[in-house]
């Protein structure tokens, strides 16, 4: 099987990196990539919003399957383009993908689905955001409607804070606070003309916010872990019954069906599990611990859900243990980011047992590895609990090195 992964981030390394390891997979191509990604598979440029280039450039080399990374093109219809061409492709279409694209649309659909979320209101209008506010009271949660990369939403007791937030939005969708831990879940999807087959992943926990002990604004993420070792019995089970299969079961109803990933995020609340957003792709970081302990051939899961065949395909297995990313970002990051530092010790890190890295803002000049954006790396490693995992992941961090670098220091701390 011949592949081709789109997007240039860290999800896209870990991908490309996965299927590299697939004796099934002869070949793996990235488009546009990172230099991490090249040490895996064969880089090429292309305009990864035009459905257009990305169907010509699969067809140029001649690929059995197209998997789209990022959020932005799923959301422009890349992959409607690419299944057009008779080309197998994970990754919803445009119309399911708004999923993520809308936060409105995801409440919409989840209120024909029963699935259980927060109470929310989409505003337009300034009377209409502080009539919301009123309602649901603080801690205010005020989210752009459309994609903003993991920093569209505020937090906060602070109203005029949210009000802020707010105004610098076409449309806000503004939803009551949800207490408790925050859990993310994948599940992969298929659809064989009459039938969604949900395939969930194992439960994962990322951490949003800059600073250790959860301060400062959100970001992309900053580290993730998997397994929850405190996750409650049949969590998984009850997920799949409550939200993953109603979600993708009422958008088949609706003529929109969803193949790909679908990603939950949630929080177990003290009054049950609430879901706090839907993505339409494998999410960062997330990826990169999960898939560091995937044991089932990536590239069978893919196709089969590509192609409507998933239900023919063993389900995911899992290696034993755990496994932790820290990500190393950027001067400035998540306001902005630093580009051009010189980064030394990926190697020193990857040269550590059951340890290594993933690239995501990264460039070359010349012979040197430089940042080229806000999040830089991941530090993955493996270990045969959390504790051991991430003892060998912070190793890893210790030896990797770039002006203006910061990391959270409790990823997966006290698990």
């Amino acid at each position: 099987m011949k592949t081709l992964v789109i997007g240039n981030g860290g999800r896209e390394h870990a991908l490309a990196r996965a299927l590299s390891l697939d004796p099934a997979v002869t070949e793996v191509h990235v488009a546009p990539g990172n230099p991490g990604a090249a040490a895996v598979a064969t880089l090429h440029d292309v305009d990864a919003l035009s459905g257009e280039a990305v169907a010509d450039l699969a067809e140029r080399l001649g690929v059995d399957l197209v998997v789209v990374g990022p959020e932005a093109p799923l959301v422009a219809g890349v992959a409607d383009v690419v299944r057009a061409r008779g080309i197998a492709v994970f990754g919803p279409s445009g119309e399911a993908a708004q999923l993520e694209g809308s936060k409105a649309f995801a409440k919409d659909v989840m209120a024909a689905a029963g699935v259980p979320t927060a109470r929310a209101h989409v505003c337009t209008t300034p009377e209409q955001v502080e009539a919301a506010l009123d309602d649901l009271g603080s801690p205010y949660v005020v989210k752009d409607d459309g994609l903003a990369a993991g920093k569209g939403v505020v937090v906060t007791t602070d109203r005029d804070e949210a009000v802020a937030h707010a105004a610098g939005c076409e449309r806000v969708v503004i939803e009551e606070y949800l207490d408790g831990p925050e859990v993310s879940l994948f599940a992969l999807c298929g659809w064989d003309g009459q039938t969604a087959t949900v395939y969930p992943l194992q439960p994962a926990q990322d951490f949003k916010r800059i600073g250790d002990g959860d301060e400062g604004p959100n970001t992309g993420g900053m580290g993730a872990y998997t397994p929850l070792p405190w996750a409650p019995e049949g969590l998984v089970d009850e997920v799949l019954a409550d939200v993953l299969q109603p979600t993708v079961d009422e958008l088949a109803r609706r003529g929109t069906p969803f193949s790909g990933l679908l990603y939950a995020g949630l929080a177990l609340t003290s009054r049950g599990v609430r879901v706090v957003e839907f993505n339409a792709r494998f999410g960062d970081p997330e990826t990169q611990p999960l898939l560091a302990l995937l044991d089932s051939p990536l590239g069978a899961l893919l196709m089969g859900a590509a192609t409507g065949t998933l239900a023919d395909v063993e389900p995911p297995r899992w290696k034993p243990g755990a496994a932790v990313g820290v990500v190393l970002a950027s001067r400035g990051y998540p306001a902005s980011s630093s580009s051009g530092d010189v980064i030394t010790g990926v190697d020193a890190a990857e040269a550590l047992d059951d340890v290594h890295v993933i690239q995501a803002g990264t460039a070359r000049d010349g012979d040197d590895l430089v940042t080229a954006g806000g999040r830089v790396l991941a530090v993955v490693a493996t270990g045969a609990d959390v504790a051991a995992a991430r003892a060998s992941a912070y190793a890893g961090v210790e030896r990797v090195t770039f002006d203006g670098a910061q990391h959270r220091s409790d990823i997966a701390a006290g698990v």
